[in-house]
């Protein structure tokens, strides 16, 4: 190992590793430190890539050239494309992976990439002179001098695990946290941390299941890959995938949580940190919904060559003797044997408040945090956070202009523009809801959104854009009904003229809806100033979901432009109240007319 680089990544998780190429294809020398090189791009919740939204970010990931679309194609042992019942503008691409398969992939991909070196190690403090990063110190006590460090710690930053009433240190189940380096990121760069929570669920044999009593979930008969440049039919060949179960908690499972919450690490006081609003544990979810009967089990497995199964749905941190009886209340799982049991964990994070719209701190020049150091949840989201600060450290050192995805350009946009304007309360994760231009920033049409972005950085070859080039002519000649101009499949490959088609109808069907959707944008920034009535009444409203009700009563908002900066209130949100308004001034127009 060297002792200087232009740029440090601290962690390798989903964040650190898109950083860490990102960084390095760009051609400057980097260095990765990881605590334990093999857990890298480790899948330490739910083995599955993609879902409502985030499936789309991972698509404008591998436009751009990120990684995980790539390694999720070839390591996903089941494809759906979520809301498929719906339009295309929320069609979400999910993947469920074999864990190992994709760590091993991931890891793979670090090592063979020019311009990057990984070192197991712990960095315990970060060195800053007159306000400005240049270096790091790790473990042995050796300091390694660069000019940039991102920092992707997931849930290791002071990690401390929670069973019951027992808790004790670690990042994740057996493996160590990062002890020191908090005290460095608040005293050497005058960070503000604060603590968040998430749970995990038990893992249990496969061999003990009855899958007769659960429902079986396919995968999608013509399954879609994740990255723009898979070639689709060999692939489809290739795939061999594996099905997922569906079953329900009862209300056996329910009395045995609720009689036991005092015992269980979510309820005792010693998880004082909030955890995800959207991934709740099993024993939040009895607490906050008493009327419901039951909830989904997903029972999902974790790899080709493993009988270990995940239960989606189940997340919690009771002690192990009452998780036990907790599974075995549930069809098709009264004689499951567990192989891990799920615990929570609780963990420093820095509010991205603190963040300029590149990920680079505002309180120290050169140092950027991605992930879930910044509040938020998932891989996807990390992945995003850590590609951008990537590209960022990069174009900074090559005193270039900064990436500032837009709201309109991107689901990652989206991500960037919420977390650093409006802050977070709880751990932050995207939906579609979250993005008012949903409709043009689909799933299908990421390439033609991003990748000249990701060619202009170098991370999209020459070869593959003029194939790009070449697809985005035929959509104009399809467009235009100029059939006779097309190329053939072999000159488009990896894309298609059957791609192209569906694109240009998928564009042709939303291009009227779109016009309307730029309307009301538009409407919404004249809106700004526009009073809410103090005695709104936001409970009369059903298109707004109990917590946006919630929200907004809590702050009864004076206009159309503070409601839009309470934080969780989604830009859909602000246009329903904005066309309820419109809707009551023309009512009572029409009263005083009648009168």
């Amino acid at each position: 190992m060297e002792k200087k680089y232009q740029i440090v990544i601290i962690g390798a998780g989903h964040a650190g590793c898109e950083a860490a190429l990102a960084c390095a294809k760009m051609g400057l020398k980097t260095l990765i430190i990881t605590l334990n090189v093999d857990s890298i791009a480790r899948m330490s919740c739910n083995p599955a890539i993609g879902g409502i939204a985030k499936g789309q970010m991972v698509r404008e990931i591998d436009a751009m050239g990120g990684e995980m679309g790539k390694i999720t194609d070839h390591a996903g042992l089941q494809f759906k494309i979520l809301n498929s019942s719906r339009g295309p503008a929320v069609w979400s691409p999910r993947a469920q992976c074999d864990k190992e398969l994709y760590s091993l992939l991931m890891s793979k991909s670090l090592q063979s990439q020019p311009n990057l070196e990984i070192l197991q190690s712990e960095v315990t403090s970060l060195i800053a002179k007159n306000g400005k990063i240049c270096g790091v110190k790790i473990l042995t006590g050796e300091t390694i001098d660069t000019s940039v460090v991102i920092v992707t710690t997931g849930t290791f930053l002071k990690g401390t695990i929670h069973l019951g009433k027992m808790h004790f240190d670690g990042g994740r189940f057996n493996e160590k946290p990062a002890i020191y380096l908090s005290k460095s990121l608040n005293e050497d760069c005058g960070l503000v941390l604060d603590r968040f929570k998430t749970t995990t669920t038990p893992r249990i044999n496969s061999r003990s299941i009855n899958y007769s009593k659960m429902t079986e979930q396919l995968g999608d008969e013509k399954p879609k890959p994740f990255s723009h440049f898979t070639e689709i039919e060999q692939w489809r060949k290739n795939l061999k995938q594996l099905s997922c179960w569906l079953t329900y908690t009862n209300s056996i499972t329910h009395k045995i949580v609720s009689d036991n919450l005092e015992l269980s690490s979510i309820s005792i006081g010693k998880v004082n940190s909030k955890s995800p609003r959207y991934c709740p544990a099993i024993e939040e979810k009895i607490e906050r919904y008493p009327e419901k009967v039951s909830h989904h089990v997903f029972v999902e497995p974790e790899g080709y060559n493993t009988n270990e199964v995940y239960l989606n749905g189940l997340y919690t941190g009771l002690l192990f003797n009452l998780q036990q009886k907790m599974i075995n209340s549930i069809a098709g799982l009264e004689n499951a044997k567990v192989i891990r049991y799920g615990y929570a964990i609780e963990y420093d994070y820095s509010n991205p408040l603190q963040l300029k719209k590149t990920l680079e701190t505002k309180t120290i020049e050169n140092l950027f945090l991605s992930g879930q150091i910044n509040g938020t949840t998932g891989y996807e989201e990390a992945a995003s956070q850590g590609f951008i600060a990537g590209i960022n450290a990069a174009l900074k050192i090559l005193d270039r202009d900064p990436l500032m995805l837009k709201r309109n350009e991107s689901y990652i946009g989206v991500l960037i523009d919420d977390i650093t304007t409006k802050g977070i309360d709880e751990p932050y994760r995207m939906f579609t809801s979250r993005a008012e231009y949903r409709l043009s920033i689909r799933n299908d049409n990421t390439d033609l959104r991003l990748m000249d972005i990701g060619h202009s950085l170098g991370l999209i070859s020459d070869k593959t854009y003029k194939k790009f080039n070449l697809y985005r002519q035929a959509l104009s000649n399809i467009h235009e009904g100029k059939i006779n101009d097309l190329p053939s499949n072999e000159d488009l490959s990896p894309w298609s003229l059957e791609k192209a088609k569906e694109e240009v109808y998928i564009h042709k069907k939303y291009e009227r809806y779109i016009e309307i959707q730029n309307k009301i944008t538009n409407k919404m920034k004249e809106n700004e100033n526009r009073q809410i009535p103090q005695d709104f009444n936001y409970d009369k409203v059903d298109s707004f979901s109990s917590e946006t009700k919630q929200r907004l009563k809590k702050v009864h908002p004076q206009t159309i432009g503070q409601a839009s900066r309470i934080h969780a209130i989604k830009p859909s949100d602000i246009a329903i109240l904005t066309i309820y308004l419109e809707k009551q001034k023309k009512e009572k127009k029409q009263k005083k007319l009648e009168k």
